[in-house]
Formats: structure tokens, sequence, C-alpha cells
């Protein structure tokens, strides 16, 4: 489990293919703070540290992972968010999320707000994934909150500090993103659908 709460920014600086697999080295300012088979979500991807050198780490991507997510346009030098599993106990500042990848989306809109900046993205809708107006989102591992929504898509506040210690900087029209949908409104919408 996670909190949406990104700890650090990571590179990657290597990328091997093996079969379906995908094994991704990536080099962050906390390699030393982790450890083998550790979860650690990388862009709101749930993956197992498998090995650590210097102030690398390498996880792997099984075929689904690649599918599902942005993992397959990923290329060597680009940065991803990082965030270790959460401690028990320890404050939950953003929201419950569990690394696991409901869907992509796509930015289709970034507009400066006088110091924030709002970013607008567009989702399928067949998969009857939801946001709600002030509900919690997953963009890229980081926790938001949601500022409008609509059926296939939705605007969040990005302010400052999270625009320069995510990867939101980054973000241009066109970029794909990683989402994971709030797990109570996931659940809330499958009840629904099982009554209906």
């Amino acid at each position: 489990m996670f909190t949406g709460i990104i700890e650090t920014i990571g590179i990657i600086s290597d990328i091997k293919k093996d079969q379906g697999n995908v094994h991704l080295t990536i080099q962050t300012n906390i390699t030393n703070e982790l450890k083998i088979d550790q979860s650690v979500a990388h862009n709101g991807v749930c993956l197992t540290v498998v090995e650590i050198f210097d102030n690398k780490h390498v996880v792997t991507a099984i075929q689904e992972t690649i599918n599902k997510t942005t993992l397959g346009l990923w290329k060597i030098g680009d940065k991803v968010n990082i965030e270790r599993a959460m401690k028990l106990g320890d404050r939950l500042d953003g929201h419950m999320v569990q690394g696991h990848v409901d869907q992509t989306a796509v930015c289709s809109s970034i507009q400066e707000k006088s110091g924030s900046w709002e970013f607008t993205f567009e989702y399928d809708s067949a998969l009857n994934n939801i946001t709600i107006q002030k509900g919690s989102i997953t963009v890229n591992g980081t926790s938001l909150t949601v500022v409008n929504s609509e059926r296939n898509r939705f605007s969040v506040a990005i302010i400052p500090y999270t625009y320069e210690h995510t990867i939101f900087h980054t973000f241009e029209i066109g970029t794909k993103v990683n989402l994971e949908f709030d797990v109570v409104g996931k659940y809330i919408a499958r009840m629904y659908e099982l009554r209906n």
C-alpha cells in the first residue's frame, strides 16, 4: 500500500527486454535505503526490487503490466515518480493507493492559474471507472484531488511544490499517464453494477 505522496524522482538508466518481461534500471537518491524484494511504486506502478547496485535498483515488469500501464513507452533518460510502500502507523497524508494501475489517460490541457497549474486528463470511459468532484485520484502515483469531473475526463490543480517535486513539470499536451481510481469508489461502482 502507498499514500500517493512522491518521495523522489528516479531516472531510467537502462531497459532490457527478456521474452515477455522488461527489466528496468532506475537511478535514485534513496537507493541506499532500498532492499531486495521491496515494493516500490514507479509512476504509480507497484514493482518489486530485484537487484541493487551503486545508486541504482532494478525492477521487472511482466507483459500484463506493460499492456495496462505506460511502462512500455518509457525510455532511457525518462523521469519517474518514486514512492516506497507506507509504514504501518505513519500518517496517511495522501489517500489509500494500491499501486495497481486501472488504466491510462492522456493530458489534454495545461492551464497556468496565477501560481498553480490545472491539468486535464481524458480517459476511456468504457472501463466504467469514475471520478467525483473533490474525490481522490492517483496520476502517475501522485495522490490528487479532483477539481472538475466529467464522464471521461477530470482536472486536478497542481501547486508549485508538487509541480517541482514530481514529474508534472515534464508533462505536455498528449503525455500519457497511469491512473489509479479511488478504491472505495471502485467497490461502490462494482456493487451498483452487480445490483443492476
